[in-house]
């Protein structure tokens, strides 16, 4: 009995493992090698310009996809298509779109839009003109779009925006303080967050504190006030701020930019 037992159960696992076994071969054989499939992953596209330096006209956004298939030891391309009924920008006006890749040994891939600067309207006195581009995944190129309808389309928001930061106060209001600043203008946003930004090349430590704590751009400063690092954004920042906007040299070219430019920024020393 005990022999028949043992017999019973081997035989049961032989047969399990034999159903395994056709399931695997049979999906094998099902799958398509030449095809893989693809889909956009990140799902809100927005980019401002906005603090940006001024001299920077253009930049490069990357739609990001993915790939569902094996891995290529060689870039590929995919397919895709603008559409029309969910773009407002112009192609050679306020964007130029380039060919999408994914690279080698990578599941990742993206379509590269130049993004351009000079194209976009409106301005701070008028305000600031929203730009949109809608991209469609396709059958091409060895892929084709999976998952939802979702996951195949993509919009991408962009601007020239240069908003006054959520610094808020103890009553939840905005902050600007003028005594240090003076009157709000986006370019001192600019200014003010590219010399932070330069910070990082003479005090490496110290900016990566200031970042985790004030955000990369500055984003979220505590009631509009830097105290711990005062003194740093005093030498580094301000100062430089006020040594720009005092030089009659830069002053035709800000004022190409900005007419209504108030060169009203305090001597930090004074």
């Amino acid at each position: 009995m005990k022999i028949y037992q043992i017999l019973k159960v081997c035989l049961g696992a032989l047969s399990v493992l034999w159903i395994c076994a056709s399931c695997s071969e049979t999906d094998y054989l099902v799958y398509d090698t030449s095809r893989s499939g693809i889909y956009f992953t990140k799902d809100t596209l927005t980019y401002s310009f906005g603090v940006t330096p001024v001299e920077q006209r253009t930049t490069v956004f990357r739609i990001p996809g993915r790939i569902m298939g094996t891995l290529s030891d060689a870039d590929r391309t995919f397919a895709y298509e603008v559409i029309a009924d969910s773009t407002t920008a112009v192609e050679g006006v306020q964007y130029n779109i380039g060919k999408p890749v994914i690279p080698a040994d990578s599941i990742n891939g993206y379509i590269p839009v130049e993004l351009l600067r000079d194209g976009l309207a409106g301005d701070y006195q008028n305000g600031y003109v929203s730009y949109k581009l809608g991209v469609r995944l396709l059958n091409g190129d060895g892929f084709e779009p999976t998952l939802d309808e979702a996951s195949q389309i993509r919009v991408l928001t962009f601007d020239n925006a240069v908003e006054q930061p959520d610094w808020l106060n103890a009553n939840g209001e905005k902050v600007w303080y003028t005594s240090t600043w003076g009157v709000w203008h986006p370019l001192k946003l600019i200014k003010m967050v590219e010399y932070f930004h330069a910070i990082k090349d003479v005090l490496p430590e110290i900016y990566v504190k200031m970042v985790a704590l004030y955000g990369e751009n500055l984003e979220n400063v505590p009631y509009g006030d830097f105290y711990v690092y005062g003194t740093i954004m005093k030498k580094y920042v301000y100062e430089p701020m006020y040594e720009y906007f005092s030089d009659p040299a830069n002053r035709d070219e800000i004022l190409s930019l900005y007419p209504d430019f108030p060169f009203d920024f305090p001597n930090p020393y004074a």
